[in-house]
């Protein structure tokens, strides 16, 4: 019996860059990758992929690898797209480091759209390094967990906005006081895109949920105990992936029986 075979986008490492970069054929790596490249002890001849964030994947060989500078060439590319779950998560907004957890942990879940909205309650924070800090926390945890698209955060809105933006066709407020569980506002549904709204610390007031209601919104209970507001749009999205996305499949999506034929094993998949 032959090792269980990993597809090569497993192996190689991946690197989100410019892409305007990604129109050549030779690239020289920003700092921040090149950094990642000496920490990860990658050599020349060594294989990486580069990706545009926006579904397009390039194979690139390093070819110069100094304390200075990272060159490679680009053997091919291709488009790939996510086999996760469209979710949008308008999230309430929280104080500075849980929002801050909450766009790690949502990216890992396959979240694909991320909303602060202002509440009655919210805890708003200001300034322009507050979106560069996000979009340095969503780029580095869509590295790490192999996300082939880079999720949008959009700036802050107010919450009867952002609730007459989004489209999907479930939409489901988490809401302590619900009378609906999870599982009743799920059943018979299979959804290609949902939207999450999810309160801040203190929760909703009865009237913001009532205004989600309008909008189409369905008031959900998580159970009987209540979630902080970081952990409830972490149950809610890793619940949906279960369901209806991709937290039920194997690694890249390859078939559990298969393994490397170059290994002496036989590969049981098509």
């Amino acid at each position: 019996m032959g090792q269980p075979c990993l597809p090569p986008d497993l192996t190689m490492r991946r690197f989100f860059v410019d892409p305007n970069l990604l129109a050549a054929d030779r690239i020289d790596l920003p700092e921040d990758t090149l950094k990642h490249l000496k920490v990860l002890r990658l050599s020349v001849g060594d294989r990486i992929e580069l990706l545009d964030g926006s579904g397009q994947v390039a194979t690139a060989r390093i070819d110069i690898l100094t304390r200075q500078n990272a060159q490679v060439s680009i053997e091919n590319r291709r488009q790939k797209e996510e086999s996760a779950l469209p979710v949008t998560l308008l999230q309430g907004l929280p104080k500075a480091d849980k929002f801050d957890l909450i766009l790690q942990k949502g990216t890992e879940l396959g979240i694909s759209r991320f909303l602060p909205v202002l509440t009655r309650r919210c805890q708003p924070e200001g300034g322009k390094r507050r979106q560069e800090r996000w979009q340095r926390i969503v780029r580095e945890a869509a590295r790490q967990s192999g996300r082939i698209r880079l999720p949008e955060i959009t700036e802050p809105m107010p919450l009867e906005q952002a609730l007459a933006q989004q489209e999907g066709d479930l939409k489901l407020v988490a809401w302590e006081q619900a009378a609906t569980p999870l599982n009743q506002a799920l059943a018979g549904r299979r959804p290609q895109a949902v939207v999450l709204l999810v309160g801040p610390e203190g929760g909703f007031d009865p009237d913001e949920v009532t205004r989600a209601q309008r909008h189409g919104y369905i008031p959900v209970s998580l159970g009987p105990r209540i979630l902080r507001t970081e952990t409830a749009g972490f149950v809610l999205a890793g619940l949906l992936q279960y369901v209806y996305g991709d937290l039920n499949q194997p690694a890249g999506g390859m078939e559990p029986a298969q393994t490397c034929p170059e290994q002496g094993g036989r590969r049981d998949g098509p």
